[in-house]
């Protein structure tokens, strides 16, 4: 057995449970990357993963590997990039526990992130909304959930996963009604309800009396909705909902369209930045500015308010009254 066998064993037994106290999902992240990465390189050295060392790591061997991530497995440069996060970050840890290594894993180190284009993000408009809202049958209990899932969905912007996180009791449809999830980064927080939001969940709840810890969108069988779950039922209902209202053919609505649909209701109704990332569980402000690039309405008042090249710039006089009435007639 080589040293480095040893030390990604301890780097996730040390550095992520026990340090660093990682959630279940980086942990799985980190664990999928380094799966692939010793594949891929026993596929060329013909060497057994236990017996690989640091020689075997070294950079131009990442690089190949994260070049093979993106032109065979088809991965976009947003995943590669997550992908040599984990890398870094097992090599971060290897500095302190072999220091005789500490020019090759520096090397490693010093690979970069990938620069990626960033487009506008993609929303629905209400009129969108209703249309896909309007299919579930409610008079079905499978309609009756995922009409209230999606409202709830689209007036608050939780991620995916904290929708299919939520239980019955982070709930409250009292007096300051809120939902609270466990979300990104471990952080906590709650977020208000609309009076429609509401009608639909007690509507909902009426034919789902469920103990406090259930889930509160729950399957068949009881157990929670997983992620790909929610991600078929949206593209079944945008489907039908294209059907009745043309705009909607084609377009890919996922989840995270859905929250990025809150984000832009909020920002049109006249809802300031910092707000927005509060109510959004951003960890920066910079996480929100993408929803100023997408606000056209912004972008028409800033315009509203120049002057056009080759003109003087005057006051405002109002019209004389006699005059504006005649010009009125």
């Amino acid at each position: 057995m080589s040293l480095l066998a040893p030390t990604r064993q301890a780097f996730f037994t040390d550095r992520l449970l026990a340090q660093r106290q990682a959630s279940p999902a980086t942990v799985t992240a980190y664990r999928d990357t380094f799966r692939l990465l010793l594949r891929f390189v026993c596929a060329r050295t013909h060497t057994q993963p236990v017996e690989l060392d640091f020689a075997d790591l070294d950079a131009p061997t990442v690089g190949a590997f994260l070049t093979h991530l993106e032109t065979e497995r088809g991965n976009s440069a947003r995943t590669r990039n997550a992908r040599l996060a984990a890398i870094h970050s097992l090599f971060r840890y290897a500095a302190f526990r072999h220091p005789e290594h500490a020019a090759q894993i520096a090397r490693v180190l010093a690979i970069p992130q990938k620069r990626f284009d960033r487009g506008i993000v993609e929303f629905l408009t209400k009129t969108e909304v209703e249309a896909i809202l309007a299919v579930p049958d409610r008079d079905t209990w499978i309609g009756r959930r995922d009409h209230a899932l999606l409202t709830l969905a689209v007036q608050t912007g939780l991620r995916v996963a904290e929708l299919t996180g939520l239980h019955r009791q982070d709930l409250v449809l009292t007096t300051g009604a809120h939902v609270r999830c466990h979300g990104k980064g471990r952080k906590q927080r709650s977020t208000p309800l609309t009076t429609n939001t509401i009608a639909t969940l007690r509507e909902w709840l009426r034919t789902y009396d469920a103990e406090p810890n259930a889930p509160l969108f729950p399957t068949r069988t009881g157990g929670p909705l997983s992620t790909d779950s929610v991600e078929w039922l949206l593209h079944k209902y945008t489907t039908a909902a294209a059907a009745r209202y043309p705009p909607l053919t084609g377009r890919t609505v996922t989840p995270h369209v859905l929250r990025h649909t809150a984000a832009m209701l909020l920002r049109q109704a006249g809802v300031d930045i910092s707000t927005i990332a509060l109510w959004m569980g951003h960890e920066s402000i910079a996480s929100t500015q993408i929803y100023l690039h997408a606000d056209l309405a912004l972008k028409q008042r800033a315009l509203d308010r120049t002057t056009p090249p080759g003109t003087t710039p005057a006051r405002y006089k109002p019209p004389d009254p006699l005059l504006a009435f005649l010009q009125s007639l």
